[in-house]
């Protein structure tokens, strides 16, 4: 006879975790996959999508042996108060008994609802959010970093910044306990992603000058379709952070759609008017902008605010992308300083100044005091300030990491390929390309009898050119 599911257990709850955990998978394989290799060079589309794939596989097998105990663990602590409220205990998430109990991050048990769902599902949630920052953080590198050097990178990143980033806000850490707030991961995910992209592109070097000055995107109907899943997948990223159905998840979702229609609209009109050309390329950047600077906010802002954030999103982005020069003299292949980090920066920001106390994360759960956000405008200036701390905590803590990691494997091999497989590009990285016009090398036409200029008929060889 089957055991009854526990008390505790909300079936409605529980299928909401997992469909938005794998919405948000989605957005990384294939949806970021697809759109790397859409938007590269032909030559680069293996290997980008590739480099996605690793990613979110190797991941995972951190997240569960060490990653998501020190981003939701108890709080480490060498000594009295020495490291409490920077990282959890590291340690594994494979225990049948603790995967099937109540989910809880402790440093937050107190404050909020008592979840409806098991363990298992909270971690798997968590590991697609650990699982996207360093594909997003690929964009940077496309089309000139070792492969090797990026399977070794990806695991020691996720757990030395991703992990450390992600307990210190989400985990209850120390810039939680300052009132830092991130919603879904503007700063945890976007601002790292963004930060850590432009300065492993400044460590690794650029790519080959040919390729730096002409990298058409081999087909746009495929980023479009990473695109599409990207945004689509979006509503899962942020509605699912409330960790219930509930109000607040209706709210996260509708806000997230808002906020990048504008972006869209906006980064479209600024290229219509200035290049006089509306561009997919562009509005798949404003989309993502849009994206990105609602991920802090969406549950904390008004459908007012929302727009607010989605406008101002592209615009300041698109000045920068297009404007600022000194970003160039680094070679971020898909600007994701731009479109992640600055992004991110001003959705923390702006849930600062915009977030309205009357959007609450648990209304109506009748279990504790809802949880509320106040920004500035609504009063309390305190807010603006935690979340520009948290900003510049979280940029320093990533690039100063980030760079050492980077240094320390360069002692171990390569970070850059060599010049000739640069040159090949899929062919030379991994003997595959992504579109083959040619016949197989074993298949031979056999010779075609043809006159030739009313002679005798002759053996054509079609092989011959």
């Amino acid at each position: 006879m089957l055991a009854p599911d526990p008390a505790y257990l909300n079936s409605g709850d529980t299928a909401w975790q997992l469909t938005t955990g794998t919405f948000v998978g989605l957005q990384s394989i294939p949806g970021l996959a697809i759109l790397y290799g859409g938007v590269v060079k032909k030559k680069w589309a293996i290997n980008s999508g590739l480099m996605c794939l690793y990613a979110f596989s190797i991941v995972l097998l951190v997240w569960v042996l060490l990653g998501y105990k020190m981003g939701f663990g108890n709080p480490l602590q060498l000594g009295p108060g020495i490291l409490s409220g920077l990282v959890g205990v590291p340690g594994p998430a494979l225990n049948s008994t603790a995967e099937q109990s109540r989910a809880v991050i402790p440093l937050l048990a107190a404050g909020m609802p008592a979840m409806r769902f098991p363990m298992s599902a909270l971690i798997f949630f968590q590991f697609v959010f650990a699982a996207i920052t360093p594909i997003i953080l690929a964009g940077g590198v496309l089309g000139r970093m070792s492969f090797k050097a990026w399977m070794i990178f990806v695991p020691v990143w996720s757990l030395v910044v991703y992990s450390v980033n992600c307990f210190s806000i989400w985990g209850g850490g120390w810039l939680a306990q300052l009132g830092a707030v991130d919603y879904s991961g503007g700063y945890v995910i976007h601002v790292a992603a963004g930060v850590a992209g432009f300065v492993a592109a400044a460590v690794v070097g650029p790519r080959l000058a040919k390729d730096r000055e002409h990298f058409t995107p081999n087909n746009l109907l495929m980023a479009l379709a990473g695109a599409g899943i990207l945004w689509l997948g979006w509503n899962g990223f942020n509605g699912g952070d409330p960790f219930f159905a509930n109000a607040d998840a209706a709210t996260a979702v509708l806000n997230t759609d808002l906020a990048t229609a504008a972006a869209l609209i906006a980064w479209l009109f600024l290229d219509t008017f200035a290049f006089k050309k509306p561009s997919l390329v562009g509005a798949i950047n404003g989309m993502i902008t849009g994206l990105v600077a609602i991920t802090p906010a969406a549950g904390y802002v008004n459908g007012y605010g929302a727009f607010i954030i989605g406008i101002v999103a592209a615009v300041i982005p698109w000045i920068t992308f297009n404007r600022v020069m000194i970003f160039r003299k680094v070679d971020d292949t898909l600007g994701v300083i731009h479109t992640h980090a600055i992004a991110g920066a001003i959705g923390g920001l702006m849930t600062g100044l915009l977030a309205d106390p009357n959007i609450v994360v648990y209304p109506g759960t009748g279990k504790t005091t809802p949880v509320a956000v106040t920004g500035l405008f609504y009063g309390n200036p305190h807010q603006f300030l935690v979340q520009l701390e948290a900003l510049v905590v979280v940029t320093a803590y990533t690039a100063v990491a980030t760079y050492a990691i980077l240094k320390l494997i360069s002692l171990v091999v390569p970070l850059r390929a060599d010049e000739a497989m640069l040159l090949k590009g899929d062919l030379a990285f991994h003997g595959e390309e992504a579109y083959s016009i040619q016949e197989p090398p074993y298949f031979t036409p056999p010779p075609v009898t043809a006159m030739i200029g009313g002679a005798e008929p002759t053996q054509v060889n079609l092989n011959k050119e």
